[in-house]
């Protein structure tokens, strides 16, 4: 198949330090390349991948030169992205609702995967209005706020088996991974690695918007406190160590996460994570064995306590049997196959320089 990966612009792909969505992207890619097809990906001009790459801007927004609008890159990549859909048999994007108005119109086949939360008020006004375009979501709790928008299927992230290494005999430390936010809940982590006495290690962005809750609320529950270690962003070799030789991952989160990729990372590890019970936590974890699923702060000391008693090759094989990007890839051929079948039973077939059917 003659694909197109239209990836987010803020972050490289695959990302230099944090970045969900893009490095989901990089991995879908990377395997898909693999598996022969021919694979062109839409990104900033600092990506790299083994597809043919049609850069978008010189450099990801977030590292790039200062700017006020970041819609107008969006919009021109969404632009240069139309011009060329005669080139593919389905067109991939990952980048939010901007080009609904134009790939509601688009006669090549193309699909959305849906990175972010949902659970928004303008959300169900969007969908009300783009209720024919496909999505894919990436865990069944994602789609609540939105059951009757154009659900294709419900595809788990996936990493190459390779990334990451089983880790048998980890450090006695617990790992917090992931953004400074409120929703993220840190001051959580902190409050259970103090009470057990177990120091934290915390591999973290704090975005402008959460700056004043960071030194609100996290900066003076770290200063002073001999347990806790702040080591700032990570890429993928250092997360390797990071994780693997962590005896838990703490994942206490306060919102409806759409998937939360970094708990298949520590179990790609063999490391337990202990996750609270919200938004996609029960659809990736399985309680007992990838780790635990906790509803309060006892619960939390309770399982980091009996973590140790979990069996980390255990941790590591359930990842591999649902998590692997071979199985990810496999799961959007797919989807790619079936809109294919769908959009040329109509009789339309792409010809050269040809954007919108007429």
């Amino acid at each position: 198949m003659r694909i197109a990966q239209v990836a987010p612009l803020f972050e490289s792909v695959p990302p230099k330090r944090y970045g969900g969505t893009e490095r989901v992207v990089h991995y879908l890619t990377e395997e898909l390349v693999k598996r022969g097809h021919e694979v062109t990906l839409f990104a900033s001009g600092d990506s790299e991948t083994s597809a043919e790459l049609c850069p978008c801007t010189p450099k990801a927004l977030r590292l790039g030169s200062h700017y006020t609008d970041a819609t107008a890159y969006e919009t021109a990549q969404l632009e240069i992205v139309f011009r060329q859909a005669y080139r593919f048999d389905v067109i991939h994007f990952h980048t939010g609702h901007l080009h609904y108005p134009t790939s509601s119109r688009l006669e090549t086949p193309h699909i959305s995967t849906l990175h972010g939360r949902l659970d928004i008020a303008e959300i169900n006004q969007l969908y009300g209005v783009f209720n024919d375009i496909p999505l894919i979501s990436i865990s069944d709790n994602q789609r609540q706020p939105v059951p009757r928008a154009n659900w294709q299927a419900t595809i788990y992230h996936g990493l190459p088996t390779d990334l990451y290494r089983l880790v048998d005999e980890p450090q006695e430390y617990l790992a917090f991974l992931g953004r400074i936010s409120p929703e993220k809940r840190l001051d959580r982590a902190i409050q259970i690695a103090t009470t057990l006495g177990i120091p934290l290690r915390i591999a973290a962005k704090i975005d402008k918007v959460d700056s004043d809750y960071y030194a609100s609320v996290i900066k003076p529950m770290i200063d002073g406190n001999d347990l806790v270690e702040f080591v700032g962003e990570l890429d993928d070799c250092d997360k390797q160590a990071f994780l693997g030789n962590a005896r838990a991952l703490l994942f206490p989160i306060d919102w409806p996460e759409p998937f939360g990729l970094v708990m298949i990372e520590a179990m790609a590890c063999g490391t337990p994570v202990i996750a609270w019970h919200n938004g996609s936590v029960p659809e990736v974890m399985r309680d007992g064995t990838s780790g635990f699923i906790v509803d309060s702060m006892q619960d939390a000391v309770d399982a980091v306590k009996k973590s140790d008693a979990l069996a980390r090759p255990d941790v590591r094989a359930y990842f591999d049997e649902r998590y692997t990007a071979g199985r990810m890839a496999e799961d959007y051929e797919q989807v790619y196959a079936s809109l294919i079948v769908k959009q040329r039973a109509t009789g339309w077939t792409p010809h050269r320089g040809s954007l919108i059917g007429v």
